[in-house]
């Protein structure tokens, strides 16, 4: 992964303590918090990342408090006009998959062909009930479901960009077509999705914004605290749910 600041890796959050499991939590640690209530207009969109079964109490790769977030999330969609919800929705056998590869177990690292990986429990494998989003979850707004994750070779964190740093999702398209030019960011996993989906909105030219408390991270060994790092260091603005006009 392509270095953000001060020589730092994505990957070094991805890599850190892979081995150490997981270690949830929120944590604050560094970013800049918005002074001033921020007003969501036509221009602005809510990006709700991978709330999912899978992500809560009880599902294959479950992030402390991860369903905590839903209702502040369901409050915050009421005042934006555009929502986009995205999906990891993995194959089978996916290659990011640990079971996928011989002698490893969760958390363990390899390297594949866009670099290392860190290897994860299976989930959120397509059509099945652990892919579902979080029951509760309430985006009547939602006029855009996006699925990632889906090529077996290749990884995606980002809703813009999968892993191997190449392909598209269209999101940035799909975006900028409609007017939009500030996102509003939340979701699971702070460190991992959510980070990636922020620092490549501000690659493609978007204002962004992640909500911290409609959030939650996985933190391995000190990810979450490096994630916020390369976040503010890229430009993203990190905010509570209560600095969003309307809330």
């Amino acid at each position: 992964m392509k270095s953000i600041a001060s020589g730092l890796s994505r990957r070094f959050f991805l890599q850190t303590g892979a081995s150490a499991g997981l270690a949830g939590g929120l944590g604050l640690s560094l970013g800049v918090f918005a002074a001033d209530k921020i007003k969501p207009t036509a221009k602005s969109a809510l990006i709700v990342v991978d709330v999912q079964n899978c992500f809560v109490d009880g599902g294959t790769l479950p992030v402390k408090g991860g369903a905590e977030i839903v209702p502040v999330i369901n409050n915050l969609a009421t005042v934006f006009e555009n929502v986009v919800v995205t999906q990891d929705w993995h194959t089978p056998e996916h290659a990011s998959f640990a079971s996928a590869h011989s002698g490893k177990k969760p958390f363990d690292t390899t390297r594949l062909p866009y670099g290392s990986q860190v290897l994860w429990p299976d989930h959120c494998v397509q059509g099945t009930d652990d892919a579902a989003l979080v029951n509760g979850l309430k985006l009547p707004n939602a006029a855009l479901i996006l699925r990632k994750g889906f090529h077996k070779d290749v990884d995606s964190y980002s809703a813009f960009e999968e892993a191997d740093r190449k392909t598209s999702t269209g999101l940035a398209a799909y975006l900028k077509a409609r007017g939009i030019d500030t996102v509003f960011i939340c979701g699971l996993a702070t460190d991992f999705c959510v980070a990636w989906t922020a620092m490549d909105a501000r690659k493609a030219g978007f204002t962004a914004y992640v909500v911290e408390d409609a959030a939650r991270g996985i933190d391995l060994n000190g990810s979450l605290a490096e994630a916020w790092k390369q976040m503010t260091a890229a430009g993203v603005k990190r905010i509570k749910s209560s600095d969003v006009y309307g809330i």
